[in-house]
C-alpha cells in the first residue's frame, strides 16, 4: 500500500526552503559549496545550487560524490563496487561542504560520504541536507537541513521520486507485508 506524503509542489517549496536555511546557518555564500551523493543526492545537489543562484545571485561550486568504494556494506573480499575516483572540479580545502542526498536512513551513507569528503581534503565543516529523514539510524548521524521528517517502521519504505529521474517528483511511504 503507497501513501503519498509530498508532491511535486510541497517538494519543490521544501527545497526552495532549505536553500534559504543554508545559506542563513553558513552567513552568506563565501566559502559554500554543495556535494550530492552520486545520484540522487547529486540531483538535490543541483536543485539547491540552482536555487542559491536565482535567490542569492551566487554560483556555489557544486559537484557529485561517489561512496562506493566507502561503504562499509558492500565492499568485501570478493566484491568491489564500480567506483570512480572522486574530482568535484574544485577544492573543499577549507571550504564548508553542505553534503546532500534524498533519504536518510541509517546514516551509514552519510559515514561513507564524510569519508570520501575527508580522501578530498580538509573542509572547514560539513553539514548534512536531506529531502527526507526516515529515522531507524544505526549510526550517530543528524541532519542539519531536513525537508521533511517522516519516522517509518522496518516494514515502511520511503519512495522518493525525482523528474530527472522518474519523470515526476513526489514522496510516498510503501508498506511491505512480511
Amino acid at each position: 500500500m503507497e501513501n503519498r506524503i509530498m508532491d511535486g509542489a510541497a517538494i519543490a517549496r521544501s527545497l526552495v526552503r532549505l536553500s534559504h536555511e543554508v545559506v542563513e546557518k553558513n552567513k552568506g555564500t563565501d566559502r559554500l559549496c554543495l556535494l550530492g551523493v552520486i545520484r540522487r543526492g547529486e540531483i538535490v545537489a543541483e536543485r539547491v545550487r540552482a536555487l542559491i543562484a536565482q535567490f542569492y545571485g551566487a554560483e556555489v561550486p557544486c559537484a557529485g560524490i561517489d561512496i562506493g568504494l566507502y561503504r562499509d556494506d558492500l565492499v568485501s573480499g570478493y566484491f568491489v563496487p564500480d567506483a570512480k575516483r572522486n574530482d568535484p572540479g574544485f577544492s573543499v580545502e577549507g571550504m564548508h561542504v553542505v553534503l546532500c542526498d534524498d533519504v536518510l536512513h541509517t546514516g551509514r551513507t552519510v559515514r561513507a560520504a564524510i569519508e570520501a569528503i575527508f580522501d578530498l581534503g580538509r573542509p572547514a565543516s560539513v553539514r548534512l541536507l536531506v529531502l527526507c529523514d526516515r529515522g531507524g539510524r544505526e549510526m550517530p548521524v543528524g541532519a542539519d537541513f531536513v525537508g521533511k521528517n517522516i519516522p517509518t517502521s522496518r516494514r515502511e519504505y520511503i519512495d522518493l521520486r525525482l523528474k530527472e529521474l522518474e519523470g515526476e517528483d513526489s514522496l510516498s511511504i510503501t508498506s511491505c507485508e512480511e
